[in-house]
């Protein structure tokens, strides 16, 4: 790379590195390139959800064909990431990141970078950062807004000293809602990915602590100081190591799809299916697609559609109530 804040030296820095990526959805896809492009050594990227039409508007890493072949995002970032960047090492994971497995999925990573869109997530993933000294980098992004806050355990602010606690359902704009402009995406990813590549060359001293939003239809970037924030806060995660989100109290069995009119819903606990005596077993609800990753069945008489993943995890389809999707996952996997 020639540009002089990274070098042969930075370089070879991110050769050596390694970056959990936690959703490659929109932001996630812009993440995932910009860290296969840039050569950062082991990419891990998790994402629970699968390609539909609808994602292609935004999600710049997948295609029509994507679509066509029902696969996992993760899995489909992976085959795409690795034309671009075949000298890396790229771990797909199909699963939903929470406080089971975050720690595992966290372990011997250099830097966690946030492409999700649920706040449950967000603060896990604090938790986690927290917990084993890893730096994180928050994003979110609705309408034509962007914000992004880089999290330097020991050193800043953390996502708690900034909010103490989740929003309050119904209080803030999501994707639903608001909806997303696909240029606010790209600037906001593309400045968690400056950032990133920052942390990743060992240059931190020169990251900013501050939140930064931009809006890209208003022509606005402000930067928020969060630099004392972590030492007037009193902040319960940082500063006396409270983890509510990684001991799983704050967990939830289901949660509604952003944008999609869908509902992710988990078993209480792990288990492993068998892909192939599902598909069977579920041909007289309806119509059923399957392939190594996942089983699809679009239940016959109704507008529901279930996708269900080796882990247990389904995907309810046509429904944003979380007592209707349990129920329709009782009814054709089991309880």
């Amino acid at each position: 790379m020639l540009f002089a804040g990274v070098g042969k030296t930075g370089q070879a820095l991110l050769a050596q590195k390694r970056v959990l990526l936690t959703g490659c959805g929109a932001l996630g896809c812009v993440l995932a390139d910009a860290m296969a492009r840039a050569g950062v050594g082991h990419l891990r990227i998790v994402d629970r959800d699968f390609v539909e039409l609808s994602n292609l508007q935004r999600q710049i890493l997948f295609t029509e064909q994507d679509v066509k072949d029902h696969l996992p995002k993760a899995v489909c970032a992976q085959r795409r990431l690795r034309q671009v960047n075949s000298q890396i090492e790229i771990d797909a994971i199909v699963a939903d990141v929470d406080y089971t497995n975050v720690r595992e999925f966290a372990d011997g990573c250099d830097l966690i970078l946030d492409g999700t869109d649920n706040f449950e997530i967000r603060y896990l993933l604090n938790d986690v950062a927290l917990e084993l000294g890893i730096p994180w980098i928050f994003t979110g992004c609705t309408g034509s807004n962007g914000q992004m806050m880089p999290i330097l355990p020991g050193d800043s602010a953390c996502l708690r000293c900034l909010m103490p606690s989740p929003p309050p359902p119904g209080s803030t704009e999501t994707c639903d809602t608001a909806g997303v402009l696909g240029p606010a995406i790209n600037v906001i990813a593309s400045l968690q990915a400056s950032v990133a590549l920052k942390i990743l060359t060992e240059q931190t001293e020169s990251i900013e602590t501050c939140l930064t939003v931009v809006d890209v239809w208003e022509n606005s970037h402000r930067k928020m100081d969060v630099s004392k924030l972590r030492e007037t806060s009193n902040c319960p995660a940082c500063l006396n190591g409270e983890r509510l989100w990684l001991k799983g109290t704050q967990s939830s069995g289901s949660s509604i799809m952003c944008g999609r009119n869908a509902v992710q819903v988990t078993p209480a606990e792990k288990t492993s299916l068998s892909l192939e005596e599902l598909a069977v077993r579920l041909e007289l609800a309806g119509t059923v697609t399957s392939n190594p990753f996942l089983v699809r069945v679009a239940v016959k008489d109704s507008d529901l559609q279930l996708t269900v993943f080796p882990d247990g995890r389904a995907i309810i389809k046509g429904t944003e109530d979380p007592a209707v999707a349990r129920s329709v996952y009782s009814r054709y996997i089991g309880s």
